[in-house]
């Protein structure tokens, strides 16, 4: 802190040193006496008023520190490493010992000492601060009871708090007849590593705590460093350097000056050391202290002759220890404790006196907002006897939810999306559904990374899931399935036994993978309209804020609140509900047997090549053909379509097969002639299946198998269907086309259901709603109830006492600030 050496003399305020009449005489030889006088009667003056702002900020701080009240008042912080000398220092401003440093409160919790001077004061009174109060216990009179105190209370607290620190204070008011009006925050000491038995990070608990202690520029710093330590290797004047850069704000003091006298020989050596301009600046003037080493008990007066002793000694050494002296108009004022005492006491009232005048504008800025609050407590108190003027309050305030929530799914940005909307990475997390069942993919749909809300998030949703489903294709089937569908259609006879069996698993697959995915859908779109609550909440606090007035005044009422909360959550809830049973049913629709969602394109002319075979071959069914699907050849690769010249014909049967397949697809002859033609009797035996005897089944059955019953044995029977068999398996397996089948009739449920069905069925099943019948739901939730069920929204057991309680809080505080202010407007006419 940038220093005058005129300056602790100018601001000399400690009664005990005022200047009396006589030594003015010396001064002035033929003074007059009226104007000795005046100058006596001002001096009185100012000293009255010093005193009087001091009393008064320091029923302020009191103030401050029993509600937490953040008020800018000016206060010396005290700062240093353990063992710097903060405790002795503290000590000699007190002008008594009471052993702070065997207790080491400094290393625990804050201290602050009030330091008042009463000159009725011979022995010191000391009182302390009651915890989470204003007001003082009885004086302590015993110096070790002061100890005991401040380690009791700092052991409670941090047996409460479970830590090893804590940056709420302990208060101690001082009033003795020998110590200056005058306030420091005493607090903990740095160290570099925890005692035996702290947490490893109590150092940087505690510098942490002494950083935001120090931080508010209305503090002054001081700083002790031992006269040991070199600037360019202080550990702690960096930290000191982080919260003030220029020590605009910070007193220096080099403690346990004494040390360091006896490296002193010459004058140059002096001046330069008590200098530090290399490391501190040009206006930054440090001061240099020395206090009594002697620990034993002795009394006050002894105590206090001692430090004057010691002050004595270091300015008899600087001038006759050291050769040519040192540079005394210079570096005087900043040697001695003496000097360091005026200083703080003037400089601190200095503070008071500039800072009077704001404090003074905050007082009524802080009376008039208790007073505000005051009011509203009473307002909260009377409506409790007011059933249907809140019923009103509330009814309004629902409806603005419920408006918010409308505006927010149609399309709003505010609140601002940044703070709070959600990616889809972080929907997905939060929400607790994670990623899309049966998809393998990652999903990534547009805007992914931005962060949305309300409708905006709503879309976005939709459009994932309309990605998640179309990256899901048929799965693949056993040919077990395949052959229990297959066969039991063919077995009722008809003409579309492949289509109905593709079909079939086509519906089986969609009901299997899609339903998990609509019911993904639909909780991961109430989770989207879940967050709107508090959107809502924030936007009615913003438009209240605007418009300068309360909804109702319906802030404090938790109960209320929280049962507003549940009813939007139960609404959200039912429409979740509400919509997977909607969406299931168009699931059960398209996947219904007697749905033509799976036949639309055969009217159409089939799905291709392979769709169109698999349809002709249909219209000859009514004739039986065989189609083997198990491939004895491929053992361990049953879900694998065999290649289409893995299945045999009789040898010279090649072209009747052909011939029959070809004359199949022309015409379908219900009853075939039995004067019809035949190459080979190969007709006969693709002939109507039903007349085919058991000596027939069995020979188309076994092919080129030399050893027919053997080969029977081995297949366990055989099965018929329809003629041309032999075309079918040539140019494609049963097997290969049903899948190719299934796939497509598949993709066409899922077109249908995706595209006709769901967006529309969840838009008017979660948004129509929200928009249409919220009000009407939360209305009847919350207020279509008796008036006992309704109160109990916003009378608790205890709550009146709760709130009494608050008022009596509010009312006290309101007395105290309101005292303050009294005392700082007198103290400002004062100026």
């Amino acid at each position: 802190m940038s220093t005058n050496a005129t300056t602790p003399n100018a601001f000399f305020t400690t009664p005990t040193k005022t200047p009396s009449g006589k030594s003015h005489s010396r001064k002035h030889p033929h003074p007059s006496f009226t104007a000795e006088n005046d100058m006596l009667s001002s001096s009185l003056v100012s000293l009255s008023n010093s005193k009087s702002r001091f009393e008064a900020y320091n029923r302020l701080q009191a103030a401050t520190v029993a509600f937490g009240e953040k008020l800018p008042i000016p206060e010396i912080v005290a700062l240093g490493g353990q063992s710097d000398g903060k405790s002795s220092l503290l000590e000699a401003l007190l002008g008594f010992r009471f052993n702070v440093r065997e207790v080491e409160m400094g290393t625990r919790r804050p201290l602050i000492l009030q330091m008042v001077h009463d000159a009725t004061a011979l022995e010191p009174r000391c009182r302390f601060q009651e915890e989470d109060s204003e007001e003082y216990g009885s004086p302590v009179v015993l110096p070790s009871a002061i100890a005991d105190i401040i380690k009791s209370r700092t052991e409670t607290l941090l047996k409460k708090t479970k830590s090893a620190v804590s940056s709420k204070p302990i208060v101690m008011r001082a009033e003795y007849a020998h110590c200056p009006n005058l306030t420091i925050i005493d607090t903990p000491g740095f160290v570099l590593k925890a005692k035996k038995g702290e947490p490893e990070r109590t150092p940087e608990e505690i510098l942490s705590m002494v950083k935001s202690l120090a931080s508010p520029p209305h503090r002054i710093l001081l700083f002790l460093q031992q006269s040991s330590v070199e600037w360019c290797s202080s550990l702690w004047l960096d930290a000191i350097r982080d919260i003030d850069p220029t020590f605009r704000r910070t007193i220096i003091v080099v403690s346990k000056f004494d040390n360091r006298l006896k490296e002193f020989s010459d004058r140059w050596e002096v001046d330069r050391y008590l200098s530090a301009s290399g490391y501190l600046g040009d206006n930054t003037h440090p001061f240099f202290v020395a206090l009594p080493k002697d620990r034993n008990t002795i009394s006050n007066d002894e105590f206090r002759r001692q430090i004057s002793q010691v002050d004595s000694e270091v300015l008899r050494h600087l001038r006759e220890g050291v050769k040519g002296g040192f540079d005394e108009e210079k570096f005087r004022p900043y040697i001695g404790f003496s000097c360091l005492r005026e200083y703080l006491e003037s400089e601190l009232q200095k503070r008071y006196k500039e800072a009077a005048p704001a404090t003074l504008a905050l007082l009524e800025q802080r009376c008039s907002d208790v007073t505000s609050e005051l009011d509203k407590m009473d307002s909260k108190i009377q409506a409790t006897s007011d059933v249907s003027q809140l019923r009103r309050s509330a009814m309004l305030y629902a409806a603005s939810i419920s408006n918010h929530v409308a505006t927010l799914i149609d399309g709003a940005a505010d609140p601002a999306p940044e703070q709070w909307g959600k990616t889809t990475f972080e929907e997905q997390s939060e929400s607790g559904i994670g990623g899309w069942p049966g998809v393998t993919a990652d999903i990534m749909p547009p805007n992914a990374t931005l962060r949305l809300y309300g409708g905006a998030a709503f879309e976005r949703v939709m459009h994932e899931f309309h990605c998640a489903a179309y990256s899901i294709q048929c799965p693949p089937v056993s040919r077990e399935k395949v052959a229990n569908i297959l066969l039991a259609h063919a077995s009722r006879g008809g003409g579309r036994g492949v289509t109905e069996a593709a079909a079939e698993i086509a519906r089986a697959a969609a009901r299997s993978w899609l339903a998990p995915l609509l019911d993904t859908a639909c909780d991961r779109l109430a989770f989207v309209l879940g967050n709107l609550f508090d959107l809502a909440l924030e936007r009615t606090r913003n438009r209240e804020l605007e418009c300068g007035r309360k909804s109702g005044n319906m802030d404090g009422y938790i109960g209320f609140h929280a049962a507003l909360r549940q009813a939007y959550t139960r609404f959200i809830k039912d429409l979740g509900k509400q919509c997977k049973q909607l969406v299931r049913h168009h699931l059960d629709s398209v996947t219904s047997p007697y749905s033509l969602v799976c036949y639309e394109n055969d009217c159409q002319g089939g799905f291709g090549s392979s769709a169109s075979s698999s349809f002709k071959f249909n219209q000859s069914s009514v004739n039986s053909f065989l189609l083997e699907l198990s491939d004895a050849t491929m053992k361990d690769q049953e879900n694998i379509p065999p290649e289409k010249n893995a299945q045999q014909t009789t040898p010279g049967k090649a072209a009747e097969a052909r011939d029959a397949l070809r004359e199949s697809q022309i015409t379908v002859p219900e009853t075939p002639s039995p004067d019809q033609p035949c190459a080979g009797g190969a007709k006969k035996d693709l002939g109507n299946g039903i007349d085919m005897g058991g000596r027939k089944r069995l020979s188309r059955m076994t092919g080129n198998s030399r050893n027919p019953d053997n080969t029977s044995a081995q297949n366990g029977g055989s099965f018929f269907f329809g003629n041309a068999a032999d075309g079918l398996l040539r140019s494609g397996s049963a097997y290969t086309e049903i899948c190719s089948s299934a796939a497509q009739h598949f993709a066409r449920i899922r077109e249908v259901l995706v595209e006709r069905n769901v967006a529309s069925a969840l838009n008017s099943g979660f948004l129509t709603p929200c928009r249409d019948r919220l009000v009407l739901a939360i209305g009847l939730d919350l207020f279509a109830v008796n008036d006992e069920r309704f109160m109990d929204m916003f009378i608790v057991p205890g709550a009146i006492d709760v709130l009494q309680n608050e008022r009596q809080s509010l009312q006290k505080r309101q007395k105290i600030l309101q005292s303050c202010l009294n005392e700082f407007k007198s103290v400002a006419r004062a100026l």
